[in-house]
């Protein structure tokens, strides 16, 4: 073996193991307690080991930017007025290219101030799809008309044969909601399992027997949800003094009726987000708070949603913490997968297909002595 793994707790299933994981190249090559192998060896001490943790949804170009926007109204219009200004001083940086030893990079074309409004813009969505995004994006809810933008998107994905990720109903009311009408666009396009919806706070404001109705309705169309706490929570209820609505959706509900989902992060240091770190444990963390998740089981579930529930809404099918997938692993801080979530575990190292791609100490504490 290359190198070999030891003492590593993975997930999966109602019970963990320690086990031993062997990989050759940038093949996980055997996984079985005390691997009788020689090679590099690296000791994960009994901590939990997970495969690389999928972010679903996030502007990457507009990470880091708050010191060419300000922040005065915290809503919506604003952020898009602020970020629209600071993109017109965008350059164009081979990040994928650059940063593939740590991660792989999906681009999504997106119309982030409007499509049918926006003259020009479908031209420009066109031209990324023909030089090979396989992503197309869509924001209903800044169009005069938002399905038909919802329309336009669906057509132009099936011309190119491309994912679709909308942002969507994204408002402090009810009115308006669109989710149903993309329910229905993506069966009668064939698209299920290759759409996916995020924001949806529309939901989170919805009473019990029509959230559920709605949630089969995602569930038999195929139609994922992307859950981004940070960004919901910074933007709803601007217009409240009290009663103030959270915004995020509730995912145990959705998970149960069959509904894939994610958690992701949005946005890091913008206008639409002012916090964050890219951490997505952070993430998981914070929507748990929010959405009072506690038992064991369900705060597992929140881990699973930036990982496997992650990959599958990518339909990434080489993925996982088995014999033949890829080396690309994750090593938390913690002994199973809801202290992960619960404790804001910190990832100790990272491999990425075979190699090393970050390493962190843990902690040394320095008791007083007599």
């Amino acid at each position: 073996m290359d190198l070999i793994i030891r003492n590593a707790i993975t997930p999966g299933g109602n019970e963990l193991a320690v086990v031993d994981i062997g990989i050759v190249g940038t093949t996980i090559a055997a996984i079985s307690p005390s691997l009788k192998a020689d090679g590099r060896e690296l000791d994960a001490a009994g901590c939990l080991v997970i495969p690389g943790m999928i972010e679903t949804h996030i502007h990457l170009d507009k990470t880091c930017i708050l010191d060419r926007c300000r922040i005065e109204e915290g809503t919506v219009a604003e952020a898009v007025r602020e970020t629209a200004a600071a993109k017109r001083g965008f350059t164009v940086d081979q990040l994928a290219r650059d940063y593939a030893w740590a991660m792989d990079l999906e681009l999504c074309v997106f119309p982030q101030e409007g499509l049918t409004n926006n003259p020009g813009t479908e031209e420009l969505l066109i031209e990324g799809l023909r030089r090979g995004a396989r992503a197309i994006g869509a924001v209903p809810y800044f169009d005069t008309d938002p399905r038909a933008q919802i329309d336009r998107i669906f057509a132009i994905a099936r011309d190119f044969d491309a994912e679709i990720d909308m942002h969507l109903d994204l408002a402090e009311t009810t009115d308006g909601m669109q989710i149903e009408y993309v329910c229905r666009k993506t069966q009668e396009f064939g698209w299920g399992g290759r759409v996916a919806v995020g924001h949806v706070t529309q939901m989170s404001l919805l009473p019990p027997e029509r959230f559920g109705a709605i949630a089969k309705q995602l569930a038999s169309a195929g139609v994922a949800v992307t859950i981004l706490p940070s960004t919901d929570l910074h933007l709803m209820g601007r217009s409240h003094d009290h009663a103030v609505p959270r915004g995020v959706v509730p995912a145990e509900p959705l998970r149960k009726a069959g509904v894939t989902c994610s958690i992701s992060t949005n946005n890091v240091l913008n206008p639409f987000t002012p916090y964050g770190d890219g951490s997505l444990i952070r993430m998981a963390n914070l929507y748990a708070n929010v959405c009072h998740v506690s038992r064991p089981a369900d705060l597992a579930g929140c881990l699973d949603m930036i990982t496997g529930s992650a990959a599958r809404l990518m339909r990434l099918e080489d993925y996982g913490i088995k014999v033949g997938g890829p080396a690309d692993l994750v090593c938390l801080d913690a002994s199973n997968p809801a202290d992960a979530v619960a404790t804001l575990a910190q990832p100790l190292w990272g491999i990425k297909r075979g190699r090393a791609s970050f390493t962190r100490p843990r902690p040394q504490i320095h008791p007083l002595t007599k």
